[in-house]
């Protein structure tokens, strides 16, 4: 690989940027594609899947066969709140290879005896996200404490962020209350109508583990099909 491209490919990679290394089988041609400019490739047909995919393969070129290199940031999900949902959800995300983040402020909730060998942030929202890697287009935002001094902070900045994926527990008459906090909050319609709530999937779930099972099945449709 030319030094010029290894940089930007490490450039890309240090900003949590997707980009895909482009090469000619018969080795007479590499170059990078950003995700910002793939709408606009000769190949944007090909490339654009990978991005939501990750996979790396073959393709057909105008030139000849070239090998698509995809690299796209490790999908992140930040959960808001230590709660019974988030017990469930925690270790099912991982599985499914999120790097998993919790932050709740209330103490007796965030300990490592409920969510053993996951991150923890005690601390509010504001104050827990200004010491995480910037919220982006590969994180997904869960805020399951149904308080909105809690809530709410995470889901400004997640949906100002347009991370992938944005989702929160409550009633649809909570729900309605919520927006109207987030309009004031100064967000547009366009950002609050990317807010999945009620969150998860209609799989008329019911217990906690369920529950954590249609927020992980939504995460990973958004994740997989519209993408960031």
């Amino acid at each position: 690989m030319q030094l010029d491209l290894l940089k930007a490919l490490n450039a890309e990679r240090a900003a949590r940027r997707a980009a895909i290394l482009v090469t000619a089988l018969d080795g007479s041609a590499q170059r990078l594609v950003r995700e910002a400019e793939a709408a606009a490739d000769p190949l944007a047909a090909e490339l654009l899947p990978r991005f939501r995919t990750g996979r790396s393969g073959l393709a057909e070129a105008e030139g000849g066969p070239v090998f698509l290199t995809v690299q796209v940031p490790p999908p992140r999900l930040v959960i808001v709140g230590a709660v019974h949902i988030s017990q469930a959800l925690a270790p099912m995300a991982r599985l499914v290879e999120l790097d998993v983040t919790i932050i709740d402020p209330r103490t007796a909730f965030a300990t490592p005896e409920r969510f053993p060998d996951v991150p923890l942030v005690a601390l509010w929202p504001d104050e827990a996200l200004a010491g995480l890697p910037p919220l982006d287009a590969y994180t997904a935002v869960a805020a399951l404490t149904h308080d909105p001094k809690i809530d709410d902070p995470a889901l400004v900045a997640a949906l100002a962020a347009e991370c992938f994926y944005v989702g929160a527990l409550g009633s649809r008459k909570t729900h309605a209350r919520r927006v109207e906090r987030l309009r004031e909050a100064g967000l547009s319609e366009e950002r609050i109508g990317r807010l999945r709530a009620p969150i998860g999937l209609a799989i008329g779930a019911v217990s906690p583990a369920e529950i954590a099972v249609s927020i992980l099945a939504e995460i990973v449709a958004a994740l997989r099909r519209a993408g960031p």
